[in-house]
């Protein structure tokens, strides 16, 4: 009970869950996962089958991939749903995880003032990020070492550029709804993965200042994968309900589900599972 207390306060912080008196029924996995899952709708969508077909509770927090592996290191989580490959794997060599398999991917895109004041449309990635702090057009980051940050971080040193001491690069320090926001105040660019910036586009509406600028390169593809938290390491940890969800997620029936999750007829999510 003492953990899932633990787990209650940081959801409540992320503003994922609603807040109440905890009841931890027998069959209960917490997971620890990214904002761009709960922001695109995708864990509103698939959890009422998973509990009708695992009769599992799923309780989870929605926080950047980074933040997500460090309350899986703190035992507050029994599964991950994240999207930083390289931490990933680091995560699993450290011992701190088990059973990494791959679920769905899409990908990352770089959006801008709708005029592209950079003049940065269907440029390569690296000549585009370049160009826009070249121009000193702005840029916001995420800056919450999200795995959406990660892969900026990584496509800023394969162009070999410090954005860091570039005025008009801007850090948000916060998810990626509210980085778009920034962005969209700012006139500014930024990286965010599409699912949720179809869910921001359509919000907006009519009055969404942002575009989609620079798509399609290989640099941005975006691989979402399913992590049990080490029961070595971590004994609260229910071995056995942690695999269910696994497997849960790798079977054809939910990547059917996935694959079927759509916005305005737009895919969210791909389905590549890793058996």
């Amino acid at each position: 009970m003492f953990r899932f207390s633990r787990f209650l306060l940081l959801a409540c912080a992320a503003g994922y869950m609603v807040c109440a008196a905890p009841v931890l029924a027998a069959d209960t996995l917490m997971m620890a996962t990214t904002t761009s899952t709960q922001d695109s709708g995708l864990l509103e969508y698939l959890e009422p089958a998973f509990k009708q077909e695992t009769g599992i509770e799923l309780k989870w927090v929605a926080v950047g991939t980074g933040k997500a592996l460090e309350i899986a290191k703190n035992c507050d989580a029994d599964v991950l749903l994240v999207h930083a490959p390289s931490a990933e794997l680091e995560f699993v060599k450290a011992g701190h995880g088990v059973d990494r398999r791959q679920v769905m991917y899409n990908d990352f895109v770089i959006v801008g003032p709708a005029a592209d004041p950079a003049g940065v449309k269907g440029q390569p990635t690296a000549g585009a990020l370049k160009r826009i702090l070249d121009t000193g057009a702005g840029f916001v980051s995420r800056g919450d070492q999200s795995g959406t940050h990660k892969a900026e971080q990584k496509l800023w040193q394969q162009s070999n550029i410090t954005p860091d001491k570039n005025p008009k690069y801007f850090s948000a320090g916060q998810g990626m709804i509210s980085t778009l926001n920034m962005a969209a105040e700012k006139q500014a660019y930024a990286l965010t993965d599409r699912g949720t910036w179809i869910t921001f586009a359509d919000k907006m509406g009519d009055k969404n200042p942002l575009a989609i600028v620079v798509e399609g390169d290989k640099a941005l593809f975006n691989q979402y994968s399913v992590i049990t938290v080490n029961p070595a390491q971590c004994p609260k940890v229910n071995p056995a309900l942690a695999k269910k969800f696994e497997d849960w997620w790798v079977a054809p029936a939910t990547q059917q589900k996935i694959a079927g999750y759509a916005l305005k007829g737009k895919q969210l999510f791909f389905p590549n599972a890793d058996k």
